[in-house]
């Protein structure tokens, strides 16, 4: 079982929390103020798009372009395709990328990083110069980054950091010359994401006017209050979430076309910062994809499950289907996934959007998924070494 003292105990959380994970997700909305407000700065608000472009294509490091393409995908009126990169190692420096052979001047390239100094990302600015490919890019102010993109009249729009300080022994470390571990920082999404919202309204592609901005920061403050470690468990749908994902393979299924690539970006999050195996996939194909899977192993028996009097204490401890049904808002009851999951003896637990805008929407499932696997990253079970 998950040690629930733990997570009723902010002391006890923030004392876990050496990376800084809580406050990176709980300063989501400042993170999407500063990148809104840098890239006004950077004349975003004066740009004069000739028409719109016939793709999006966005490249950069890590998972974050792969699940802006996913989300920005679900709202743009353009396709958004992620470039895969390659290399001989999974390091940022060593990673390269190449436009595919149809780009050119009727497609539009993104670049997301919250370093700049990638040679790979400095060598797709010169391919998509010579292909009369637009370029923008969201990356640190005073990069080699940002330096190619304005020598190749691109459009360079600056990485909002995360307001954190380095710590003495950080301190300690620059000044002799070591570099300290750089831990996750989950709210960087915001600050990639943000920019890119704003440049895709400019361009007629979404919805994402100043307004809608500054409600999707407003929505993101609200969730820290909710969601934040001094809300209780038994009030907070976060840490009841990963509660009940404690032990569990979680199955996320999602139920319409908006929350789908929230669906899969928690999915994505739950293996990347919590360390637990997770699966995706949208209502009603789900049912069918993971058919396998609640007829298998991972199930408990129905005899068992309908012995109120059984004895968990032989239980295995080993993972058991937990399916979590994301739903957008005012949809019917979800008839299918709730008779899959009774069929198999697989509990479920069902998180309805709440009203609003589609951004507003995603920012406080974002938030409520991120929480989530932020607990559970930090929360070791009860008797674990850890």
């Amino acid at each position: 079982m998950l040690d629930e003292a733990l997570l009723d105990s902010p002391d006890a959380l923030a004392r876990a929390d050496t990376g800084g994970l809580l406050p990176s997700v709980a300063a989501a909305g400042a993170r999407v103020r500063t990148a809104a407000r840098a890239a006004a700065e950077a004349g975003l608000g004066e740009l004069k798009p000739d028409g719109r472009p016939r793709t999006l294509l966005i490249a950069g490091p890590g998972s974050a372009p792969g699940q802006l393409a996913d989300l920005l995908g679900g709202l743009a009126a353009c396709p958004v395709l992620p470039l895969a990169p390659t290399g001989s190692a999974p390091t940022a420096q060593e990673l390269r990328w190449t436009l595919p052979g149809w780009a050119g001047p009727l497609d539009l390239l993104l670049l997301t990083t919250a370093d700049g100094t990638e040679p790979g990302l400095t060598g797709l600015v010169e391919q998509a110069y010579r292909r009369g490919c637009t370029v923008a890019g969201v990356s640190p102010s005073g990069t080699p980054l940002t330096g190619a993109l304005q020598q190749a009249h691109g459009l360079a729009l600056p990485f909002a950091p995360p307001p954190y300080r380095p710590t003495a022994t950080e301190a300690y470390d620059a000044a002799h010359g070591t570099e300290p571990d750089v831990p996750p920082d989950p709210g960087a999404f915001w600050a990639l994401l943000t920019p890119l919202l704003s440049l895709a309204d400019r361009m007629g592609l979404l919805s994402a006017p100043p307004d809608v901005v500054a409600a999707v920061a407003d929505r993101l403050d609200a969730a820290a209050e909710r969601f934040g470690p001094a809300a209780e468990t038994y009030r907070n749908p976060a840490k009841a979430l990963a509660v009940e994902l404690a032990h569990s393979l979680p199955l996320v299924w999602s139920e319409g076309a908006t929350v789908a690539p929230a669906a899969r970006r928690f999915a994505a999050v739950l293996t990347s910062l919590a360390g637990r195996p997770a699966l995706a996939a949208a209502l009603p194909e789900a049912i069918a994809e993971h058919r396998a899977l609640l007829d298998g192993t991972l199930t408990p028996a129905g005899d068992d499950l309908d012995d109120f009097f059984r004895d968990r204490v032989e239980e295995p401890d080993g993972l058991r289907l937990r399916i979590v049904l994301l739903r957008e808002p005012e949809t019917e009851p979800a008839t299918a996934a709730v008779e899959a999951a009774n069929a198999h003896g697989t509990p479920l637990s069902e998180i309805d959007a709440a009203d609003g805008s589609p951004a507003e929407t995603l920012a406080e499932l974002l938030a409520l998924t991120d929480f989530a696997a932020v607990y559970l990253a930090l929360t070791p079970a009860e008797g674990s070494s850890a």
